[in-house]
This record gives C-alpha cells, structure tokens and sequence, in this order.
C-alpha cells in the first residue's frame, strides 16, 4: 500500500467516546513493550509517528490513525504491565472492551506477540478473549530479527501451542528493523478492509 498521507485523528482516554466514521478500523492490541508502535511506524513507513517508548505502558489511549483517508489503524494500549496499578489496569482492560464491542467498523485484529518468550498467561487471556468477541486475531510475531533464522520455525511453534490456536489462525513473523512480514500484513489488512 502506497501511503500519501496519514493523520492521527483521534485519541480516546478513558472516558472519551470513540468516533463516528465510515472508514473501516484495523486494531492491533498486545502487550507492553511488544513493539506496537515500532510496528505502526513500520507499516506507516514512518520512523516515529507512533511514539515509541522504552517505558512499558506508554500507550493509555486509543488512538486513532487516518491513512489515505481509507482505512483507520487503531493502536490499544498495552496490556499486562506491572508497574501500572490494579484500577489503571482494569481501566484500560474495560476501556478495549468498549473498543471491541462498540466499533461498527473493526474488521480485523492483529495480537502482537514476542516470537521470543513462550506467551504469557496475559497473552493467552487476550487471544481467548478476543476469540470470544467474535474475532479470529491475526497473530504477528514480533522482533524477529532477535532470533536466528533456523529457529524461526520452531518459535511459530511454540507461539502457536502455547496460545492453542484455532486451526488455520494466521501468523506472520515480523520485525521493524527489517520490515519482513509488512507486505503480508498490508494484504490482510486490504483484503479486511476491501481497499486495494
């Protein structure tokens, strides 16, 4: 996707209502610190759109970004972090919840997962969950630059048991240094949204 412009719309905190558009949505949810924004500004072809942040948790809204003024990417807050406190917590968790069953327009979930480290028990809760809202995730493996090529395959893997995926759940390893999967992610997201 060739990208002429982008434009971060809306920002939704806690009580914000979430916008009125006709424009289809794509969310990527995951948990602190898995490289979100990374992956954002990788897609936007952008190298600090997004912020990115080397504290976990920096992202407490729903923010909204326009692109080509076709398609919404819609980034949640990071989930799972410890040092944020239990109220903050549930206040994002019901906040994505909202998100999830209040937007008429979502048409697909990306959930970022660390193709390094087995899933978390946060990991796993999310993924059932978001299932269970009606959705089937598109898994992206992140940082996979960190791991060696060989054992790529083996870490697919281990992300798949360890979340139990639905047969034929899709997952596209990815990293932002390299930008491998980003293709493969814009043709989900095309093919989701029918742009081209």
């Amino acid at each position: 996707m060739v990208i002429k412009s982008i434009n971060l719309e809306t920002v939704c905190g806690i009580t914000s209502t979430l916008p009125d558009h006709d424009r289809p949505e794509v969310a990527f949810a995951g948990k602190s610190n898995v490289g979100k924004s990374s992956m954002i500004n990788a897609l936007m072809n952008r190298k600090s759109y997004a912020r990115i942040s080397a504290t976990p948790g920096k992202t407490q809204t729903i923010n909204f970004y326009n692109i080509n003024d076709a398609l919404y990417l819609v980034d949640l807050p990071g989930y799972g972090y410890a040092r944020v406190s239990a109220k903050e917590k549930e206040q994002w968790g019901r906040m994505i919840e909202r998100y999830l069953h209040g937007s008429s327009q979502l048409k697909s979930v990306f959930l970022l997962i660390d193709i390094r480290h087995e899933p978390s028990a946060n990991d796993r809760l999310m993924y059932q969950w978001i299932v269970d809202q009606g959705y089937e995730p598109v898994i992206i493996a992140t940082k996979l630059d960190k791991i060696k090529r060989s054992q790529v395959q083996k870490h697919v893997k281990m992300l798949k048991e360890g979340l139990a995926l639905v047969t034929g759940t899709t997952v596209i390893p990815f990293s932002s240094v390299t930008k491998q999967g980003r293709d493969e992610i814009w043709e989900l997201i095309g093919k989701d949204c029918e742009i081209d």
